[in-house]
Formats: structure tokens, C-alpha cells, sequence
């Protein structure tokens, strides 16, 4: 105890050193965010195509904003002249195509990742009148207006009710909503983390219906953790979660017609285990699109249903031998006579335009490189804007093609682009950074002309230029597979090829994922060069912007690909003469903790020592949609999931091991750390762990992540 008590003081002093020379990266700052870029408001288009709202940094008012200037032309909310209710401030807001209703929500309470409830109140613009949205108490969820802005839909309790601003009345639209069985519009934990979606309502074009998913998830398993607040008896946090192989919530979708008010079942066809990750009206009021997935995630329907007939037919079917990718879903688009719709049906992600009734019309993008966002079809000039990595894996750029197969490449600057556009495409906001750039952000024409800048970040980059900052350099290097790997490497200050370092490899390695981008980032991984470290990252199999095969290669297999790149890149690394093979780390978090603990396990002694962080230890313990969209359910795939586990293999780790987890992690549970802890006992090996209690998965705060990564150090600093 004695010694580790000398090496963790000896850290705090090299930490104080660094720190008292003004030029060098200071690990409290980076913690805080003060490397970190400044983003704007979210600034939301208009319907009108030439202007975009944001809420003023004083949360007080809201202000439209002119595309072609940047400047302010109206105060379309304020809290200082509303009347009848008066509010300090307010969190979020809500504006009717009209503008004519405006809801603002205050008292925010989070309740998952994404999900949240409030108290919404209603403004008309029109009279600066401002009432709760609601007559009776208590928060409200997805407040979702009308097209013509004269009703607006919310949730409450998990039932849909419906106000009418024309006779300020509301109705309960259903009945059965209760906790932990039946849910109306809002969506489950687990479609709320892998479809990243909370709300599943939408409107009819002519405003007649509303359709909405309802989820019966009572025989979904619940499960609990104890909150530690502080009580003699610490209570119990219990919510339903799916994990591999386990009930799912049944789902069916509805549609209520305002007039009659009656309620009618669609008949979309529909395993008793399947998804609705989406439903959306196409601009047909006759046209309800309710996409579906099967269980195995590797057919997607999207059907039309009839809201008066509730009978449905298929529009677009697609399957893959692997998955489909849930992002594909989000990113249809409809105008009124077409729809887009992303396909990796040549190897590659690209768009493909279909008439509106499902007819395909072409593939607009080809070629060996993947579209990673679809920003839209412009529906009068039919020009596609998309953005795509076919530079490089490393970069991202924004793009058009218009209706003769023109493309025009639309960001200028070589690195990582992305564009959020006006609802008529005439400007786009462009965010652009790259290694050493922080975020650029400009308002930009439909050509791509920069008209003006709305963020430099100009203070961090006068911060960065005094400071004493180690540069990220690209590499790849050949697996023993034949495999072409990317990755980065940042060296210490004072690096010296005479030397030998030792390495921190750092990684994620999860499906469709990418750290090793040409995009700016200080972190973490900085002030451990600063240490003398050579801090490496290397994007394996399975990750982003290489085709469909280099992605999908990990499918029914996770873990074993992804931790065999990482002991190929340790490996590599080991052969370079600066480098010194006996002492190379590995770490990551989540997903990349699963990987540290099988590359541990599998890597034959090349990692001295590793940090997992928030790990899936077993797979089973997982949830259902992400673990069986990669692995299929356990019935299914039983040798993999029952020997491709850190629990499993825990009996072979070798290296010194830290092991941290938050006692309130939702997403990947505590229990996961837990079981794999008992394993490696029983297997006689010995292990460093760190709990944080009542943290969820992952571990905010300034003071927990600056405690979290002085500990890591301290733990490599011995280890290493």
C-alpha cells in the first residue's frame, strides 16, 4: 500500500510539473472541455426555406435568423412579454409550420439516453398568450403539432391525448397507457437506444389522422439496480430490458381519425417478435409508410397502409444476408413523387431513387466507396445532396447530383465535413474540421459558396497555438492477414527515435464505427503523450467507410476479428525500433472494453497491461436488438455466443488488468462487470478494479472523469 501510495504521489508530481509550464496540456482543462470545440445553438429551418430559428444563450427567447445574412429579423418568443404566464427561462421549443403555436418546455428530467418529460406550455404567437399545454399535473413527452398547426398530440402517463387550440379543449385519445406494460407513441429502452428513436407518432398530411405504435412490453424481463443515495436501505431502479434471446415488446400500429375519433388497427403484416422502428404519413394522406423489421433484422418492409381501410401492401422490400443497417430506415426520404432510400445491394452504401409507389427508377450514387448521410432531394430541381467517404475512409465530404448525374463536390476543405440543410436546400450550414483544425462552422449557398462564418472557434485555436500540443499521424499497416489497417499515433514532445516507448492503445472496434478520422479532437490520449507515451489507434474489421464486407465481417462472430487486428496492430507495433515491445497497453470503453478484455485474453502476452471500461462480458447479457442484430439470439448461434465472451475466456487472460464500471449503467450493466470479476477469481487471476457509484455508462462529470483517468494513469504508470 506504501509503494502505491509513492508511484500515485510520483504521478501527481510529473501532472503538477506538466501543468506548472504554461505551454503544456493540462489534463483538468481537458476534462472540463476547454479543448473542446465550440458548436452553435441548434439552429431549425423554417418551412419557408429562408430562414432558421435558434433559442438565445440566455434560454429567454427565440430568434429567427435570416439564411442569407446570419442576422436576427424577428423575436419570435420571449419570456419578458408573454402574457398570463410568466417563465425565468426555458428549455426547448416547439414551432407549428404556422408559427402561429410555439410550445417551450421547462423542468427537463431526463429519463433515458434520449427520452425525457416536462412541463410544455402552450404560446400563441399571435395574442403573446402563454398557458400550460395541459389542464391537468404532470409532465408531458413528444408534443407533436399538427401540419396545419391547429392540434398538437402528446404523451402522458404512456397515454396519447390531444389538444384542440381552436376550442382550447383536450381529449384522451387512449387508455390502456400503464408503466411497464403498454406504451402509445413513445418507445421502450431498447428501441430508444438501437433505433435511437423516442417517438413513433406521426400526422396525415390533410391533418384528419394520427397514427401511432402502440408497445405492450409486459412480458418483457425486468431489471433492477440499487441507487445508492445515500439511505440505510438503498432502493431499487427497475425498468424493462430485453436482453439476448428474451421477450421483446410486441408492437402494432394505430391509426385515430380526429373527426370520428375512432381508432383502428393497421393490418401490417407482422411477426408476434418483429420491429417498427419508424411509421411516417408520405404526402398521400392515403399513404401511411410503417416500416418493418424481423427479428433478425435482416428484412425490412416498408408498407403503405390505408388509415380508412387499415389494409396495407409493400412498397420496398429489402434483405441482407447479414443486417440492415437501422440508419438506412431514418434516412428515407420522401418528396411527393419519390423516395430515396440507402442500399448496400452492390457492397457499398448508396442511394437508390424509387417512384413514390416503389418502383425503382436508379441507383443515383455507385462506386467503392460508401454514402454515409443522406441530407435530401431538393423536390423541384431533383438535385440529391448526400454525404459520403469517397475520398477517403478517413474523411467525410458533402456532395449534389443533380438530375443529369451531374455530382458537384459542395465542402472545399480536405478533413471531416457535414451539412445541415434549409428545408428548400437554397443554404447549408457546413461543420468542418480536421486533425488540427477545430470546427469551422459557415453558412454556405446550394453550390457550396461560403457566404459567411458563423463559429471559427477562435479562442481555442489561440489556446492550441500556445499551447504545446502532440500531433496525431496517420498510418496503415498490413495484417499477417493481408489486411490493409488505418490508424493514428501521437508520440510524445520530445520523442526521439533512439528511444524506446512504451504504447497506450486506445480503440472502440464496435460495428460501423470509426476513431481513426481526420477530425479535430484533444483528449485524454494527449496529456498520456505528454507522460512519455506513445498513445496509438487502430480501426479494425468491422468498422466504418470500407464497403459492406470489411463491415459486416464480425457478423455471428464478435470479438474474435476485431481483437485479432488489435494484437496484429500490437504486434506491428512492436517490430518499430522506437518502440518498446515489452510494454504496450490496451484500453477502451464499452464495446472497446470487450475487446481490451478478449485481445487480453487472445493476444498471447503482447499487452502488458489494459483498462476495460464498461464492458459486455457475456453477450447474453446484452440487450436484444444490438446483441442479435450482430450475433442472432443465442438459440441460433450458441457455440459463438457461449465462447466468445470475456467471461469465457477470462481463464487465459494475460497482463494486468483494471477494471472500472458505474453502478448505475443502464446500457451496459454492472452485472457484466460482476460476472466477469467472479470468473477471473475462480480462475486465479489477479485484477485492479474501480467502481463508481450511482454513474451510469458513461461516468460524467469533471470531477469523476478527472478521478477515472489520474486512476488509469496511475494504474499504467505501475504497470507499464
Amino acid at each position: 500500500m506504501k509503494y502505491l501510495l509513492f508511484v500515485f504521489c510520483l504521478l501527481l508530481s510529473v501532472h503538477t510539473a506538466v501543468l506548472s509550464q504554461s505551454n503544456r496540456i493540462d489534463l483538468k482543462e481537458i476534462v472540463e472541455g476547454r479543448y473542446s470545440p465550440r458548436g452553435m445553438s441548434e439552429m431549425r429551418p423554417m418551412a419557408d426555406g429562408e430562414h432558421y430559428t435558434m433559442q438565445s444563450p440566455d434560454k429567454k427567447c427565440i430568434l429567427r435568423y435570416a439564411y442569407k445574412t446570419g442576422k436576427v429579423v424577428d423575436t419570435l418568443f420571449n419570456v419578458n412579454t408573454v402574457r398570463e404566464t410568466k417563465l425565468e427561462s426555458f428549455a426547448d421549443y416547439w414551432i407549428s409550420n404556422t408559427g402561429h403555436r410555439i410550445i417551450v418546455s421547462t423542468d427537463k428530467e431526463s429519463i433515458y439516453r434520449r427520452s425525457w418529460k416536462a412541463n410544455l406550455y402552450d404560446y400563441d404567437a399571435r395574442r403573446k398568450f402563454l398557458k400550460p399545454l395541459s389542464d391537468s399535473p404532470g409532465k408531458l413527452m413528444i408534443p407533436t403539432f399538427s401540419p396545419d398547426g391547429r392540434m398538437c398530440a402528446f404523451v402522458k402517463d404512456n397515454n396519447i391525448w390531444l389538444k384542440k387550440f381552436d376550442y382550447d379543449t383536450e381529449s384522451q385519445l387512449t387508455n390502456d397507457g400503464a408503466v411497464g406494460q403498454i406504451l402509445n407513441g413513445i418507445t421502450d429502452w431498447v428501441y430508444e437506444e438501437e433505433f435511437q428513436t423516442t417517438q413513433l407518432m406521426s400526422w396525415s398530411p390533410d391533418n384528419k389522422f394520427l397514427a401511432f405504435v402502440k408497445s405492450d412490453e409486459t412480458l418483457v424481463p425486468s431489471f433492477s439496480f440499487q441507487q445508492y443515495d445515500g439511505s440505510l436501505y438503498p432502493g431499487f431502479l427497475t425498468f424493462k430490458y430485453p436482453k439476448a434471446g428474451e421477450n421483446n415488446s410486441t408492437v402494432a400500429c394505430y391509426v385515430y381519425h380526429v373527426e370520428t375519433k375512432d381508432t383502428k388497427k393497421m393490418n401490417v403484416p407482422l411477426n408476434a417478435d418483429g420491429y417498427i422502428p419508424r411509421i411516417e404519413f408520405t404526402e398521400n394522406p392515403e399513404q401511411l409508410a410503417v416500416m418493418t423489421l424481423n427479428r433478425n433484422q435482416n428484412t425490412f418492409n416498408m408498407y403503405y397502409a390505408n388509415p380508412k381501410s387499415t389494409v396495407s401492401r409493400l412498397i420496398l422490400k429489402d434483405e441482407n444476408k447479414y443486417y440492415i443497417e437501422p440508419d438506412f430506415i431514418q434516412n428515407i426520404q420522401f418528396t411527393k413523387d419519390n423516395f430515396l432510400y440507402i442500399s448496400e445491394k452492390d457492397g457499398f452504401s448508396h442511394i437508390y431513387l424509387y417512384t413514390i409507389n416503389g418502383i425503382l427508377e436508379r441507383q443515383i450514387t455507385s462506386g467503392n466507396w460508401d454514402v454515409t448521410d443522406l441530407y435530401g432531394m431538393n423536390p423541384v430541381t431533383k438535385t440529391i445532396y448526400y454525404q459520403s467517404a469517397e475520398e477517403s475512409p478517413l474523411r467525410r465530404s458533402v456532395y449534389s447530383i443533380d438530375i443529369k448525374n451531374k455530382v458537384t463536390k459542395l465542402s472545399s476543405k480536405t478533413g471531416t465535413n457535414s451539412a445541415k440543410f434549409s428545408s428548400n436546400f437554397n443554404y447549408f450550414v457546413n461543420n468542418y474540421s480536421n486533425a488540427t483544425t477545430p470546427n469551422l462552422i459557415t453558412m454556405n449557398d446550394e453550390k457550396g459558396k461560403e457566404l459567411f462564418v458563423l463559429n471559427d472557434n477562435a479562442a481555442l485555436k489561440s489556446k492550441i497555438e500556445r499551447t504545446t500540443l502532440p500531433q496525431k499521424e496517420f498510418f496503415s499497416f498490413e495484417t499477417p492477414e493481408g489486411n490493409s489497417l488505418n490508424g493514428w499515433m501521437i508520440k510524445p514532445l520530445d520523442f526521439s527515435a533512439s528511444k524506446k516507448y512504451p504504447v497506450l492503445m486506445e480503440q472502440y472496434s464496435g460495428p460501423n464505427s470509426q476513431q481513426v478520422a481526420d477530425r479535430f479532437g484533444v483528449g485524454w490520449e494527449h496529456f498520456m503523450a505528454s507522460l512519455g507515451y506513445i498513445v496509438v489507434c487502430v480501426d479494425g474489421r468491422g468498422t466504418a467507410a470500407r464497403g459492406e464486407e470489411f463491415r459486416k465481417c464480425t457478423y455471428m462472430n464478435l470479438g474474435i476479428l476485431e481483437s485479432d487486428d488489435q494484437i496484429a496492430a500490437a504486434n506491428y507495433l512492436g517490430s518499430l525500433p522506437y518502440i518498446d515491445k515489452n510494454k504496450i497497453a490496451i484500453w477502451g470503453w464499452s464495446y472497446g472494453g470487450t475487446i481490451t478484455l478478449m485481445s487480453m485474453s487472445r493476444g498471447h502476452g503482447v499487452f502488458k497491461a489494459g483498462i476495460a471500461i464498461a464492458p459486455v462480458t457475456d453477450w447474453k447479457l446484452y440487450d436484444s436488438v444490438y446483441a442479435e442484430r450482430f450475433m442472432r439470439t443465442p438459440k441460433e448461434n450458441f457455440t459463438a455466443y457461449d465462447k466468445n465472451s470475456p467471461v469465457a475466456l477470462a481463464p487465459d487472460l494475460q497482463g494486468r488488468l483494471l477494471l472500472v464500471h458505474g453502478t448505475s449503467d443502464d446500457n451496459v450493466h454492472f452485472q457484466n462487470s460482476m460476472y466477469y470479476s467472479q470468473a477471473l477469481v475462480e480462475a486465479g487471476k489477479q485484477f485492479e478494479m474501480q467502481v463508481y457509484s450511482n454513474k451510469n455508462h458513461s461516468i460524467l462529470g469533471v470531477k469523476y472523469r478527472f478521478h477515472l483517468y489520474m486512476r488509469v494513469a496511475d494504474f499504467l504508470q505501475r504497470n507499464l
